[in-house]
C-alpha cells in the first residue's frame, strides 16, 4: 500500500506538469496522510533542515566555477590542445571530443553544459571534415555524461547528502570510473569510424603543440590540483569549490583575459539560479527520504530483492538494471533523489560499500541522460548539431553500449573502484 501511495502520488504530480521539487513535497504529504500523521509544520521544518546542510555549500561554488571556466575560454583551449596532439590521426576529431569531455568533466561537472560547449566547437569541424554527423553527435553526447561521474560532480554531492556518505570519498572514487568511460568511448569510436573517408587535419609541429600545451596548462592543472588537494586533506569538497572559483576567476580574468568584469554579475546570477533549483530539489527530496525511511517502503522493496541478497554481485546487477529502466523515463536528479533513500537500506543490509554503490548509481543515472526518450543531453546535442532525434539515436548506440559495458564491468569487478579509492585516500 505504501509503495502504491509513493508511486502514484509522485508520478501523478509529475504527470500534471508539476516541477520535481513540488512533486516530491506532494509525495511527502501523501505519505504522511497514509501514515495518519499529516502536519504541515513538520513538512516545513524538514524542508528547512534539508537545505541546512554544510556539504550543500559545495554546489553553488562548483556551479559558479563552471560558469567562470566556460566564460573564461578554458574549454576552447582544452579542445585546441587535444587537436594539437591527436587531430592528425584518422578519426582524430573523435578522440579530441573524448579527451575534451574528460577534461571538461573535471572542470564543470555539468553534462548538458559540457555537451553544448564541446558540440558547438567540434560538430562544425567534424561536419566539414566529412564525419558522419549523427555518429559524431552521439559520441559527444556520450562523452558529456562523464561529467556527473568525475568530480566536481553535483550528482555525487546530491547522493552523498541524501545517503549520508562521505562526499570526499565519492569524489576520489569517481575519477577512475570516469576515465574508464572515456577509454571505452575512444575504443568504440575508433572501431566504428575506422573505415570512414574523412579529411585528416595536418600534423602540427612540436612547437605548435608546445604553444597549445602552454596555453592549456592552466586548464589542465585544475583537475590534477583537485585530486592532490583532496588526497592530502588540503581541502574539503566545499573548500575545493571555493578554490575552484578563485582559480577560474584569476585564470579567466587575468591569465587568458577573456572574462570581462562587467560580465561577472550575469555569471553570478546564472550560478545562483542553477543552485536554487538544485538545492530546493534536494531539500524536498530529503523530506520524502525521511518519510520513506520511517515507512514500510524499504522493507517492501527489500522483500522484492530478498532472493538476490545472498550474492552481492547479482544484487548489484539487478539494481543496476532497475535503475537503467527507470532512467529511460526519469531525469537524472529525480532518479537520484527518489531511489537513493529506497535503495540505501538494502545496500547496507547486503554489506555493499556505500561509496562503491554511490559511484555506480550516479554513473547509471548519468547514462540515463542519453537513454531515449527522456534524456536531456539528447535534446541538447540535437539543438547544437541540427539533426533529428531519430538520426541521433542511430549514431548513439555504439557509445551507449560501450558505457553500459563499463558499468557492468565495474559491477563484476568492484576492485576497479575500491582499489583506486584506497590508493587516493
Amino acid at each position: 500500500m505504501t509503495v502504491a501511495v509513493f508511486s502514484f502520488s509522485l508520478l501523478g504530480a509529475m504527470a500534471l506538469g508539476m516541477p520535481i521539487a513540488f512533486a516530491l513535497l506532494v509525495c511527502a504529504a501523501a505519505l504522511m496522510l497514509s501514515q495518519g500523521q499529516m502536519d504541515a509544520t513538520i513538512l516545513s521544518q524538514k524542508l528547512l533542515e534539508g537545505a541546512d546542510s554544510f556539504p550543500l555549500l559545495a554546489i553553488p561554488f562548483f556551479m559558479l566555477a563552471g560558469e567562470l571556466m566556460n566564460a573564461g575560454g578554458i574549454s576552447r583551449r582544452i579542445v585546441r590542445f587535444a587537436l594539437a596532439l591527436v587531430g592528425h590521426i584518422r578519426g582524430g576529431l573523435g578522440l579530441v571530443a573524448v579527451f575534451a569531455a574528460v577534461m571538461m568533466a573535471a572542470i564543470s561537472g555539468s553534462a548538458a553544459a559540457d555537451t553544448a560547449a564541446i558540440g558547438a566547437l567540434l560538430i562544425p569541424m567534424m561536419r566539414q571534415a566529412g564525419y558522419d554527423v549523427p555518429r559524431a553527435s552521439g559520441l559527444i553526447a556520450a562523452g558529456g555524461v562523464i561529467a556527473p561521474v568525475i568530480p566536481p560532480s553535483i550528482g555525487l554531492i546530491m547522493f552523498g547528502v541524501i545517503a549520508n556518505v562521505s562526499i570526499g570519498k565519492l569524489f576520489l572514487a569517481g575519477f577512475f570510473p570516469g576515465i574508464l568511460m572515456g577509454v571505452a568511448l575512444a575504443i568504440a569510436w575508433q572501431w566504428v569510424a575506422r573505415r570512414d573517408d574523412v579529411t585528416v587535419l595536418p600534423r602540427q609541429s612540436w612547437g605548435e603543440r608546445a604553444r597549445a600545451g602552454i596555453e592549456g596548462i592552466w586548464a589542465l592543472f585544475m583537475p590534477l590540483g583537485m585530486v592532490g588537494a583532496l588526497k592530502f586533506g588540503v581541502f574539503t569538497p566545499t573548500e575545493a569549490g571555493v578554490a575552484a572559483c578563485v582559480y577560474a576567476f584569476i585564470v579567466g580574468a587575468f591569465v587568458y583575459r577573456e572574462l570581462p568584469l562587467r560580465g561577472l554579475y550575469a555569471l553570478l546570477v546564472a550560478a545562483a539560479k542553477s543552485t536554487a533549483v538544485v538545492v530546493f530539489m534536494i531539500a524536498a527530496a530529503l523530506v520524502s527520504a525521511w518519510l520513506i525511511t520511517t515507512s514500510p517502503v524499504p522493507a517492501q522493496v527489500g522483500a522484492m530483492l530478498e532472493p538476490f541478497m545472498g550474492n552481492k554481485t547479482v544484487l548489484m546487477l539487478v539494481i543496476m538494471v532497475l535503475v537503467v529502466l527507470v532512467g529511460t523515463a526519469l531525469d537524472f536528479a529525480p532518479t537520484v533523489m527518489i531511489l537513493t533513500p529506497v535503495l540505501m537500506p538494502i545496500v547496507k543490509q547486503a554489506g555493499i560499500d556505500p561509496v562503491y554503490f554511490g559511484v555506480l548509481f550516479v554513473m547509471n543515472n548519468a547514462i540515463g541522460l542519453i537513454t531515449p526518450p527522456v534524456g536531456i543531453v539528447l535534446n541538447v546535442i540535437c539543438g547544437v548539431s541540427k539533426i533529428s532525434m531519430t538520426e541521433l539515436i542511430r549514431g548513439l548506440w555504439p557509445f551507449l553500449w560501450a558505457e553500459l559495458a563499463v558499468l557492468f564491468l565495474l559491477v563484476l569487478f568492484p576492485q576497479l573502484v575500491l582499489v583506486p579509492l584506497k590508493w587516493l585516500s
